[in-house]
């Protein structure tokens, strides 16, 4: 397995903005492709709750650290 990980340190109202926008971005994808992909499944349900709590942190502009991490396993997908 391989891991990427990249940090984004928020000390400004513009970082702050900044990181809001990359986690509503996030959301409003991972909102559009369960509904076409996963649409009722508790799985879809479960993450997008969990993309939710972490946009709507986001929403305060305070101090803090975003940090992405990408773990590609071994495996291929199926076809």
């Amino acid at each position: 397995m391989s891991r990427y990980e990249a940090s984004f340190e928020i000390d400004s109202k513009t970082d702050s903005y900044a990181a809001r926008r990359i986690l509503e971005q996030v959301y409003d994808t991972i909102r559009e492709e369960s509904r076409s992909v996963r649409e009722g499944s508790d799985d879809a349900d479960e993450l997008l709750g969990e993309f939710q709590t972490l946009r709507d942190a986001a929403s305060q502009s305070t101090p803090g650290r975003l940090t992405i991490t990408y773990e590609r396993y071994d495996d291929e997908f199926e076809d």
